[in-house]
């Protein structure tokens, strides 16, 4: 029955090879006859021959052969002139094509074509064009043809040598799949959305059941299942801190510590500056900070990579990094990716035929989503459609691209952000068809990655893993008919615009569009509401107005007038009725402020007040949270930068929703629900993260684990035991020192 399947496939393969043959033949026939009649000295008939006839047959005849030539005589032409001088090459390309269509015309029965050495040229170069062009396109969305083309791309650099690595070690590649959860990923191998992932795990997607939450090194129900075979890897959920969303995250995974990260956005009164984790200004500041504190320049440091992320980790290869996208120089751009990825036509072609298929795609499920009345609902209009498919065609192509680059390059450490399921689940839904589609492509990434690790000249480990999940929900304003903002300034007594003024949708892809535009992303652009003067640089101590900022369902009230963190006394003198207002909203789940008489204090429904000291998971406002909610609160306290007021949104255990407030249905950046729980999957060639038991809590201890692994890959070859439970670093593993420089990759 196998046999028979795989007869079947290599016939619908070879059936698909000759159906792209017969088209780029016939488009390379059209354009000659084109050519043909607007070149003069380009004639596919004879002067006493006027027959149309005669004349498509001679470019139908003059097509094949030119085709046919290029296919058998371009592969020996080639490794023939590697021996020859770059500057020289180009020149000889051009006019070995135009020999090869002299070639081709003259062996036409009765010899009707002809044409001018240099036209010649001329036409062999539109010729050559138009077919890759017809050829790629044909082929956008043939994963096992762009495997093949990069392969051979690949063995034409090492000269056809595959040797074992840098000193015979295997590499390791982190794949972080950005904004996935560890619940929503269990519920895609099942139902067969990602049959790449559930090959790791050892089970066929449609069929594999549930298992518990404990790891194991071989499922009990591998040897009963027939659909089961053994796992290569391990999956484990582990826990972020308050601030679930990338900055804090991927900061605290690639250098060691997010200390002083209290959200995605917040307000910093010494400077009078919004920080945002989406701004270049921003994350290479927390870089620095990131380095200062730790001393250590970062995950990647000896011989690594990053692709796509915020933040450097230490590599000095470098593409889409966006804490480098604000230098200047030819080496520093952050658009050096993009124009290296786009060099090639052929994935120009890819990438911009799939591109217009997500536009398509975005604006018809927008709109059948309105026809359907589907609630949660936000608007996904204006210029969304184009972010949409430049996170979720252009960058993905580009990541993936750049990372297959670094595994044939042989690379010792690759660290990769893969953006689309996080930028799709934020307005269409975590577990919308929408969002299931992408961890279709996701996976469809993966596997093409993992067969061109198989040809990189090192063993590769391959590691994935999320910075936080999603949780859904209505927003906070769709919810109660006021934003956030709207809602502080009316618990202040100050007047509220009758027209609600929205979150913008799409931050962090917006961001990431301008910087690959090279245009500025301002303070004004980076914070969800208005701000004062102050985030652009401005002094403007005498205005009372608080600033109100939004980071998923996790918001920040400061007030900029206010020395220092405000105490609770001091906003009850201010605005006496706001304090009690937030708490008793039903929308808003716990409040953070501090407290004169008591320190930091969490404030929470029916006039809860519980010292910080004394906050427990198990009881009061921290309750719906779950476990280590209490000590998530208790870190972010003693970061300098806390807000004067920490608001959390409500959270319904039985539904699994929060109300963010933003314009997203499904939102991360604070407490409650899958946001805070992403995942870990690992080859069981490395060891267990934590020891059996125990959970990884926060994202700097995800860095201590991911630079154990880092040294296992370099060391003997065997699981060595589980980390310690202390979370400072061990003297062992030694820290990397901060490199003087890191250029983009030009290459990827």
């Amino acid at each position: 029955m196998a046999e028979g399947r795989w007869r079947r496939i290599g016939w619908r393969r070879a059936g698909g090879a000759l159906l792209r043959l017969v088209a780029v033949w016939v488009v390379s026939t059209l354009t000659m006859l084109a050519l043909a009649g607007l070149l003069p000295d380009f004639q596919l008939q004879s002067d006493d021959d006027e027959s149309l006839t005669s004349v498509a047959l001679t470019a139908v005849w003059a097509a094949g052969a030119f085709g046919l030539l290029s296919a058998l005589v371009w592969p020996l032409a080639v490794r023939a002139l590697l021996l020859v001088p770059a500057l020289v090459l180009g020149l000889l390309v051009f006019f070995l094509n135009g020999s090869l269509l002299l070639i081709a015309l003259s062996v036409i029965p009765e010899g009707r074509g002809e044409a001018d050495p240099q036209m010649a040229v001329v036409v062999a170069a539109v010729m050559s064009a138009v077919a890759s062009a017809t050829s790629t396109a044909l082929t956008v969305g043939d994963d096992e043809a762009y495997r093949r083309r990069l392969s051979r791309l690949a063995q034409r650099r090492r000269g056809g040598r595959r040797d074992e690595g840098r000193h015979g070690m295997p590499g390791t590649l982190f794949l972080q799949l950005d904004g996935l959860g560890h619940d929503t990923l269990r519920r895609a191998v099942d139902q067969g959305l990602m049959p790449t992932v559930a090959r790791l795990l050892g089970r066929t997607a449609a069929a594999a059941p549930r298992t518990s939450g404990r790891r194991s090194r071989v499922p009990a129900v591998a040897a009963e299942h027939p659909s089961m075979a053994l796992p290569t890897h391990r999956l484990t959920p582990w826990r972020t801190d308050w601030s679930s969303q990338t900055g804090a995250s991927q900061l605290g995974i690639l250098h060691g510590s997010n200390h002083d990260v209290p959200a995605f956005r917040w307000y910093e009164k010494e400077s009078g500056r919004t920080m945002v984790c989406s701004s270049p200004a921003s994350t290479a500041e927390l870089q620095n900070r990131a380095i200062e504190r730790t001393g250590d320049g970062g995950l990647l440091t000896i011989d690594g990579a990053s692709r796509g992320n915020l933040f450097s980790g230490g590599a000095d290869q470098l593409a889409l990094v966006l804490s480098i996208a604000a230098r200047r120089g030819p080496s520093n751009r952050s658009r050096a990716g993009y124009f290296a990825y786009f060099s090639d036509p052929a994935n120009a072609v890819r990438t911009a035929m799939s591109f217009v298929a997500e536009v398509v795609r975005e604006i018809h499920s927008s709109v059948r989503s309105r026809l359907r009345k589907e609630t949660p609902r936000v608007g996904r209009g204006g210029l969304y459609p184009f972010i949409r498919a430049f996170a979720t065609v252009v960058e993905r192509d580009v990541v993936v691209s750049a990372v297959m680059g670094d595994l044939l390059s042989g690379r010792t450490a690759i660290y990769a952000d893969l953006v689309a399921y996080d930028e799709v689940a934020h307005h269409s839904g975590p577990r919308s068809r929408d969002a299931d589609l992408i961890l279709k492509r996701l996976d469809r990434s993966l596997a093409l990655i993992t067969k061109i690790a198989d040809r990189a000249p090192r063993a590769y480990r391959t590691v994935l893993l999320s910075d936080h999940g999603q949780s859904p929900g209505e927003t906070f304003e769709g919810r109660y008919g006021l934003t956030l903002r709207d809602y502080v300034r009316a618990s202040c007594g100050l007047p509220v615009p009758r027209r609600a003024q929205r979150t913008r949708s799409g931050a962090e892809a917006r961001d990431a569009v301008l910087t690959v535009l090279h245009r500025p992303v301002s303070g004004t652009r980076e914070a969800p509401f208005p701000v004062p003067p102050e985030a652009d640089g401005a002094s403007d101590a005498s205005r009372l107005d608080p600033i109100v900022l939004a980071s998923g369902n996790l918001g920040l009230i400061s007030f900029p007038d206010i020395a220092g963190r405000a105490s609770r006394e001091e906003i009850d003198r201010r605005h006496p009725a706001l304090l009690r207002m937030l708490a008793g909203h039903p929308g808003i789940g716990f409040l953070l402020v501090r407290s004169e008489e008591h320190g930091a204090v969490v404030l929470g429904p029916e006039g809860a007040v519980v010292p910080l000291a004394e906050l427990r998971d198990d009881e009061g406002p921290m309750r719906p949270f779950g476990p280590g909610a209490a000590d998530a609160v208790r870190r972010t306290d003693g970061f300098p930068h806390t807000a004067d007021i920490m608001v959390n949104s409500s959270y319904d255990p039985g539904t699994g929703q929060v109300h963010a407030f933003e314009e997203q249905i499904g939102s991360h950046g604070g407490l409650g629900g899958e946001q805070t729980r992403p995942f870990l999957l690992w080859p069981l060639a490395l060891s267990d993260p934590v020891a059996e038991g125990a959970e990884i809590v926060g994202a700097e201890r995800v860095h201590q684990v991911l630079r154990r692994w880092l040294r296992e890959c370099q060391g003997p070859q065997v699981p060595v035991g589980p980390a310690q439970d202390s979370l400072s670093a061990d003297p062992a593993e030694g820290g990397f020192p901060a490199p003087d420089r890191a250029v983009q990759d030009e290459k990827a």
